[in-house]
C-alpha cells in the first residue's frame, strides 16, 4: 500500500520559515508528479506548488510563488516545501499528494495518493 507521510509543520511568526517534507513508500512509478496543497478551516483544498519527480519541471501557485520552494531527492523518494516570509494567511493543514499522470497539477481529484497532513500556523 502506498504511503505518503508529511513532516515539519510547526507554528512560526510572519516572516518566518518552515521546511515540509513529504516521504513516499511503496510508490509503485518511478516519476510521477507530487503536489502540496493546503486546506485552511472552512475553505476548499488549494494547491500551492507541484513537481514532476522525473523531468523536474515545477509550478507554483501565484499566492507562495517567490516564497516557497519545492524540490526533490529521488533517492530518497522525498519531496521538500521549503516556505520562507511566511504570511498568516499560509496558516492552513499541509498534505502532500502523488500521482503518475495529472491533467492539471491544481486539481486536487487528479491525485489518487494523499498525506495524513501537516499543520502550519503563521501568527502575526
Amino acid at each position: 500500500q502506498v504511503q505518503l507521510v508529511e513532516s515539519g509543520g510547526g507554528s512560526v511568526q510572519a516572516g518566518g520559515s518552515l521546511s515540509l517534507s513529504c516521504a513516499a513508500s511503496r510508490y509503485p512509478y518511478s516519476s510521477n508528479y507530487m503536489g502540496w496543497f493546503r486546506q485552511a478551516p472552512g475553505k476548499g483544498r488549494e494547491g500551492v506548488a507541484a513537481i514532476h519527480t522525473g523531468g523536474g519541471t515545477t509550478y507554483y501557485s501565484d499566492s507562495v510563488k517567490g516564497r516557497f520552494t519545492i524540490s526533490k531527492d529521488n533517492a530518497k523518494n522525498t519531496v521538500y516545501l521549503q516556505m520562507n516570509s511566511l504570511k498568516p494567511e499560509d496558516t492552513a493543514m499541509y498534505y502532500c499528494a502523488a500521482d503518475k499522470r495529472v491533467g492539471t497539477v491544481w486539481y486536487s481529484g487528479e491525485y489518487n495518493y494523499w498525506g495524513q497532513g501537516t499543520q502550519v500556523t503563521v501568527s502575526s
